[in-house]
């Protein structure tokens, strides 16, 4: 039978249309449809995506916004070391984020603008938590960043173990301050507080605007104030400390024991012993970390330095240790690590040692500096003993000028709620210290991130005049001699061991006031040899110019965190700062011009600096200073400190500072290193 032609043309058509929905056994499978468009990450900026993951307590940090695109994508991600145990893979894997990782964005960015939700909380609750972000919003998580992924063996195996050992001292230390486990106290959903107890390593309130604020901590309940180093019945009497050094004598200053309450009575307790399960887990990881060495010809220094302060942790031999540690420098390992207890501002009495880590790279630049000043030692030694007077006389001096470290991760009571130390000189004691043969480090990779520099910038440009402002530079380098002369200053002149009348200046002041002077002079010193070093021809008049200028807007960063702590405990950098800026103002050096506009063209009222008179006024102070330290002048010391940190007519002066400066959060280091 013969089909109509019209027929056959509809047929034709819908084979011709319906093909590709009845295939034959020849067609390809079908194309599958595209997958739905990735979710754009730029609901949030970046600088407040790395504030809001604080607040939520999430180890993650947008490090920079490299196409410019506002968009945070895998490459930029940074996860970070000693929150919560975690790994980089679960939050990115094979180069993409994660689910986890988009459940934790969602998050930051519902309550990016709120912070954590208050709903359903009492209003002494909503109030504590409030204050709570208050206080790490005074802060700017700031990062610094190591990849040891690609690194050889042996170097990874060296960190490996060096970080275990690094995570049991912070927990050494939190048992130190009595603040080990209160963290169980905080409801699981308050990740502010979770964030603010790890940042402040305990739940005071640190931070300017929030310090002394009785609502401000990280737990509900505000638990009892005491460290755990003494006995806790003793310190509600504000004169313990006192106390406790007539009943003990000489055995109160052994800087590496507890005082415990032994059958009612105070007694020294060395650490190794207090602390001992403790310190022996510590102590295998270092000895592991030596093990990981293979290289001992090139590493063999730092083989023998964990070797032997694993052996301290175990028997309290830290000065055998510090013969090790200070046997190293930038010239014969390519590591930097100090580990054990060191400084002891961290406590009421300013006499226990607290654990901590401080663990780096060494940077090579430090060569060009100990070339400068290596061979000026001696003379800078006499310089500042010709300042103090009888009955200090110089000495052969034989430290480390300093070496310049890439800082890999601060713990410990070296980490701090906000900025950090960018130079040290250890050991504080014993026959190294005693016999200058210390060691002194900058720290020179801190501060030197973009959004650092823009916030320097901006401070100092509110509080200088324009005149001020033309020798001031952000530029880290400008700040970097001015640390160099206070760490090497440490080992110069009157220092902690020194003894004048048969005391040392613990002795002699007491701990908190001589953690103050001994800072203030080292920080004299910086500003005495700059120009002490430009009359050599060391340095041009433009650098002396810059260096004067970012000292003076080093102080107000102190001077603006308070003269004293939330507990009253004083704070010696802020202490020295005031004392620094009170004693140039009142020699003309520095000038507060009330009429006129600082050089962010905004602010009215700004500091003008008179160049010339600087130097004579540096060596003033430098020499009054000295001499307090060489005559064991408690009651000079107490004068100083009376005329400048204490003194009410200077208030306004250290209000307009703290404004101004505050205005930028403080930087808050955190710490990424991939292994």
């Amino acid at each position: 039978m013969r089909l109509p032609r019209s027929i056959l043309l509809v047929a034709a058509t819908c084979v011709a249309a319906c093909s590709s929905s009845t295939p034959d056994s020849t067609n390809t499978t079908a194309t599958p449809p595209p997958p739905p468009p990735k979710p754009k990450l730029n609901k949030v900026d970046r600088g407040r995506f790395n504030t809001a993951a604080a607040e939520h307590f999430l180890p993650l940090f947008w490090t920079e916004d490299r196409n410019k695109d506002g968009e945070l994508t895998a490459d930029e991600l940074a996860v970070l070391w000693g929150f919560v145990p975690t790994s980089r893979s679960e939050w990115v894997k094979d180069g993409a984020l994660t689910p986890a990782f988009m459940t934790a964005y969602d998050k930051i960015a519902a309550t990016s603008s709120a912070g954590p939700s208050l709903e359903g909380l009492s209003e002494g609750e909503k109030k504590r938590r409030a204050l709570v972000v208050k206080e790490l919003r005074q802060g700017r998580p700031t990062l610094a960043a190591h990849d040891f992924s690609s690194a050889p063996a042996e170097d990874r195996g060296i960190v490996e173990h060096v970080m275990k050992a690094i995570e049991m001292v912070e927990k050494l230390h939190a048992k130190q301050k009595g603040v080990l486990g209160l963290e169980a106290k905080i409801p699981p959903e308050d990740t502010a507080s979770r964030m603010m107890f790890w940042r402040n390593q305990g739940w005071h309130c640190e931070a300017p605007a929030t310090m002394n604020d009785p609502d401000c901590r990280a737990v509900p309940e505000k638990p009892a104030e005491a460290v755990a180093v003494y006995p806790a019945a003793l310190q509600s009497d504000p004169k313990f400390c006192e106390k406790l050094e007539k009943k003990l004598g000489k055995a109160y200053l052994d800087h590496f024991s507890v005082i415990a309450d032994v059958n009612g009575k105070p007694t020294m307790v060395p650490y190794s012993e207090a602390y001992k399960p403790e310190m022996e887990a510590v102590a295998a990881e270092l000895d592991l970390a030596a093990a990981a060495i293979t290289s001992t010809v090139t590493e063999g220094p730092f083989k023998t330095y964990l070797t032997a302060a694993a052996k301290a942790f175990r028997d309290n031999s830290w000065h055998q240790a510090d013969e090790a540690w200070a046997a190293m420098s930038v010239k014969n390992s390519k590591w930097y690590l100090r580990i054990g207890p060191d400084e002891s501002y961290w406590e009421p009495c300013n006499q226990r040692a607290g654990f901590h880590a401080s663990f780096a790279r060494i940077n090579t630049g430090s060569i060009e500096w100990q070339d400068k000043l290596e061979p000026l030692r001696d003379e800078m030694e006499k310089a500042i003993a010709t300042l103090a007077g009888k009955p200090y006389k110089a000495r052969p001096v034989s430290f480390h000028l300093p070496d310049f470290l890439d800082m890999i991760v601060n713990a410990g009571d070296s980490r701090s709620p906000s900025g950090a130390t960018i130079g040290q000189s250890l050991p504080n004691w014993g026959p190294v210290a005693a016999e200058g043969r210390g060691r002194t480090v900058v720290m020179v990779n801190l501060y030197t991130d973009a959004d650092s520099l823009r916030a320097l910038q901006d401070q100092a440009s509110s509080l200088l005049c324009t005149s001020a402002m033309a020798s001031f530079s952000a530029d880290p380098g400008a700040m970097t001699m001015s640390t160099v002369l206070h760490e090497a200053a440490h080992n110069l002149g009157p220092s902690h061991e020194y003894k004048a009348n048969g005391k040392t200046d613990d002795q002699s002041f007491g701990g908190p006031l001589a953690a103050t002077m001994e800072e203030l002079k080292a920080q004299t010193a910086a500003l005495y040899y700059t120009d002490w070093l430009a009359e050599k021809g060391v340095i041009d008049a433009a650098a002396q110019a810059r260096a004067h200028t970012r000292d003076l807007t080093w102080s107000f960063g102190h001077i603006s965190r308070g003269m004293y702590s939330s507990t009253n405990d004083p704070k010696p950098y802020s202490q020295l700062a005031m004392i620094q800026l009170g004693a140039l103002m009142k020699d003309g050096v520095i000038k507060w011009n009330a009429e006129e506009k600082a050089a962010n063209g905004f602010d009215t009222g700004c500091f003008s600096l008179d160049m010339a008179a600087y130097p004579p006024a540096a060596k003033k102070l430098m020499t009054q200073v000295a001499g307090i330290k060489a005559r064991g002048d408690k009651k000079g010391a107490e004068a100083i400190k009376k005329m400048f940190v204490d003194e009410k007519s200077l208030d306004p002066v250290r209000a307009v500072i703290t404004e101004r400066w505050l205005r930028s959060p403080k930087a808050s280091f955190v710490y990424t290193l991939g292994l």
